[in-house]
């Protein structure tokens, strides 16, 4: 391109510097520069320069901020100032999560003329089924997702709040993974059950005779820890004593053994999570205001299956796959119906040993719906099923329809309004309006 060869090296420099796949882009959208980690993730269907990006990378044919999308290039174009957003880019192995970061470049007149746009792949999900880690591809799923990898390089406390099952060992892991202290322990400690006397010798370990059985040094949670991550689940279950021991753990960063006097120094990065509502457990005076302050630094809400139902298929390949991966096993079609239909109270832990059930039960390659729990066995109706039984509001039977077909088709969101016959735009609105109703 005419344009490309006649920029500055500096320019040019900009983009070739980068590691990761990296773009230079003029306001229009249009790719002017792109180093060779970008042509060879993304340049399998031909040369980038002078397409647009959205074009490239989404296969789109509008910009982002067009098709219900944020866009970071016109963010940064509207704000002059640095932009990121987690996108969903199409590659040739499929679709995959990034951290995409753009920085503008002004001329000497102080205009905007070029924004280098970097893009950076998720380390911690898959939007394809994966062997290990988080997988998800729905607006939900990729909220959460955006805050853990903005979470994740810093030192904060995060508070993971999120129902039973929702999955919030494996997101502190994914924290502790794409953190400073990766090669540090990831410690867990399931404080739900704890008696306050065993919450300190675990967590702090205790001296040889401390008490009555203790005929050996422990050295406790806190210590193994060190230099790494403290995950401190279902932290609303610790007894209101052991939360004065554990806010000044974290203000001095130093504790002692059980039966100890010498002061240790303790070094790690705190997560905790809880599927309780610890500002009503504060208003009722069993969880300490300041303590929750302290380790409330950067919440970040699981959503629960439900508002997820468009991960529901590739969640069940993903656990298929990781539960039997000597077998090819797929779920019919009907069977897929009941699963959609069900709400997952118990969410991805429930799911995990339906699959299971339904793997032992299914002698050949395929989980029918004799195969699931009673409850689901029977539950859920068609759209047929609705028309015959009930009169139902037109809004109520498009809802009950955008929610079927959102959790069956898994291409992308421009496909989809046509086969439906809808603009991009208006089906960006209902499903906004879909999520906002759950």
């Amino acid at each position: 391109m005419a344009e490309s060869d006649t920029l500055p090296r500096d320019l040019q420099a900009l983009v070739q510097e980068h590691d990761a796949p990296a773009v230079l882009l003029d306001t229009a959208y249009r790719i002017v520069a792109a180093n060779g980690a970008y042509s060879e993730r993304y340049g399998s269907s031909g040369p980038v320069l002078g397409r647009h990006c959205y074009a490239v990378s989404h296969h789109n044919s509008r910009p982002c901020d067009e098709v219900g999308e944020t866009c970071p290039l016109r963010a940064s174009l509207a704000s002059g100032e640095p932009r990121r957003a987690l996108h969903l880019h199409y590659t040739p192995q499929g679709q995959e999560h990034v951290d995409v970061e753009t920085r503008p470049l002004r001329d000497e007149q102080g205009k905007i003329r070029y924004v280098v746009e970097i893009m950076h792949p998720s380390r911690a999900a898959s939007a394809r089924p994966s062997e290990r880690g988080l997988v998800g591809r729905s607006p939900a799923f990729n909220h959460m997702l955006e805050l853990i990898e903005r979470a994740a390089p810093s030192e904060a406390a995060v508070l993971l709040l999120g129902e039973t099952g929702t999955g919030k060992e494996a997101v502190a892991h994914a924290l502790h993974t794409l953190s400073g202290r990766a090669d540090g322990p990831f410690v867990p400690v399931e404080c739900s059950g704890l008696t306050e006397t065993l919450f300190e010798s675990e967590l702090f370990g205790h001296e040889k005779g401390a008490f009555t059985g203790a005929h050996n040094r422990k050295l406790g949670l806190v210590e193994a820890a060190r230099g790494g991550t403290l995950f401190l689940d279902e932290v609303g279950d610790i007894p209101l004593n052991m939360q004065v021991k554990l806010l000044r753990l974290l203000e001095s960063e130093t504790f002692r053994r059980v039966g100890g006097i010498e002061p240790q120094k303790a070094d790690f990065r705190l997560i905790c999570a809880t599927n309780r509502d610890l500002r009503e457990l504060m208003r009722e005076g069993a969880f300490r205001e300041d303590l929750y302050y302290r380790i409330s630094v950067f919440p970040i809400p699981l959503p629960p299956l439900r508002e997820r139902r468009e991960d529901l298929p590739l969640l069940v390949e993903t656990l298929l796959a990781r539960l039997v991966p000597a077998r090819s096993l797929t779920v019919d079609p009907r069977a897929m119906d009941r699963l959609r239909d069900y709400d997952f109270p118990g969410n991805i832990r429930e799911l995990r040993n339906i699959l299971e059930r339904a793997v032992l039960l299914a002698d050949g390659e395929r989980i029918r719906t004799e195969h699931l729990p009673p409850e689901l066995a029977s539950s859920g109706t068609t759209p047929a099923e609705v028309e015959d039984t009930e009169i139902l509001p037109l809004a109520e039977v498009e809802r009950r329809y955008l929610e079927r077909v959102i959790a069956r088709y898994d291409g992308d969101r421009k496909s989809l309004a046509q086969r439906l016959g809808l603009s991009e735009r208006t089906l960006y609105r209902k499903l906004q309006a879909l999520q906002a109703g759950h």
